[in-house]
């Protein structure tokens, strides 16, 4: 875990902030910003671009929840908000705000470090899978934009499925242009010829 990070601590209070500050700093965190009004939040964040965003709240409100979710993008950076207490709402609101840690319980210093670390492992996992289920829709898309190619060309050319691979496939390769590309083209054609 890189102690070069950017942290936004989100915390009203003001003796708890110089707490937070207190046992990042001890744990060798520098960069540490602390936010202590949520208003405008969505900005004052977008202006820091932290690596990770820490949220201590006594006792969030729903509202509160998403609007400091949506100001602190947690599919952009781990967020890891504290909160002294919560009910079943809440934490599945705090689950669909994408958080990477949800945490029940007063802020301890020493639960600081664990917590964000498990922040940034659990939303590289969630990146990483975020990045997988983009690129197998892609590969679906794609694969669903070859057939439709193929089929024109079977109709058109009279031609089997392999022999219509290969016609795109010879295609890309003189144009010097991916398959696929052509295969959007060829569609592109069709759709304006229809």
């Amino acid at each position: 875990m890189s102690k070069d990070m950017k942290i936004a601590v989100i915390e009203s209070d003001r003796a708890r902030a110089i707490g937070i500050i207190d046992a990042l700093k001890e744990d060798g965190w520098q960069d540490v910003v602390v936010l202590g009004d949520v208003t405008g939040l969505a900005r004052k964040l977008a202006a820091l671009e932290p690596d990770l965003v820490l949220i201590d709240l006594d006792n969030p409100s729903r509202d509160a929840l998403e609007q400091v979710s949506a100001a602190s993008d947690p599919q952009g950076r781990p967020v890891a908000m504290f909160v002294d207490r919560s009910d079943d709402e809440m934490t599945k609101a705090a689950v669909a705000a994408g958080l990477s840690a949800y945490v029940v319980g007063e802020l301890q210093p020493e639960r600081i470090r664990p917590v964000l670390k498990t922040a940034i492992a659990r939303f590289q996992m969630m990146s990483q899978m975020r990045l997988e289920l983009a690129a197998a829709k892609q590969a679906l898309a794609d694969r669903k934009t070859l057939d439709r190619a193929k089929g024109i060309l079977m109709r058109a050319k009279g031609l089997g499925e392999e022999d219509a691979y290969a016609l795109l496939r010879k295609t890309a390769m003189s144009q010097n242009r991916k398959v696929i590309d052509v295969a959007q083209a060829l569609l592109t054609a069709s759709d304006l010829l229809a």
